[in-house]
């Protein structure tokens, strides 16, 4: 399996892999569920590079996870906005956050806290089935072959 080609792979994982996968990628989403939309916004909040910052967006972009939008004609500059695409990787991010917390927090305890708007309450993130709604655990799911899995040959 190659670094670069993963976007060809049968597993969603290395697909997904090959477009949120690096930490620059992953802090600009995070950034991006956090309101920040104008590149040098981004360049402060994360001190990265002008020249990399452009690539990630660039690659958001051309993935469809972003959208450009520009706000200023003279200078022409944009704003990058989740799309549907974008929003649907919010799951990932509070996933990576709630491991983060639980696992990589000290005394100073969280940095960030999340409440629900609807019941106006603090919450942590869970994974639900989709189905009874009951909250998941890996040890309680057994995997199957999909239709998009490779049929081995012979």
């Amino acid at each position: 399996m190659k670094w670069d080609m993963l976007d060809e792979e049968t597993c969603s994982l290395s697909r997904t892999v090959a477009v949120v996968g690096d930490r620059w990628t992953l802090l600009i989403l995070r950034e991006c569920f956090l309101r920040v939309r104008r590149f040098e916004a981004f360049q402060s909040s994360l001190q990265i590079t002008r020249h990399l910052l452009s690539e990630r967006l660039k690659k958001l972009v051309r993935f469809g996870i972003l959208r450009r939008v520009p706000y200023s004609d003279a200078p022409k500059r944009y704003e990058y906005i989740l799309t549907q695409k974008g929003l649907d990787l919010y799951p990932i991010i509070m996933a990576m956050v709630h491991w983060g917390d639980t696992h990589m927090g000290d005394e100073r305890g969280r940095p960030l806290l999340h409440q629900h708007k609807t019941c106006g309450k603090l919450f942590d993130p869970v994974m639900v089935c989709s189905e009874c709604g009951e909250v998941l655990h890996a040890k309680q799911v057994h995997v199957h072959a999909g239709p998009g899995q490779k049929q081995a040959v012979g």
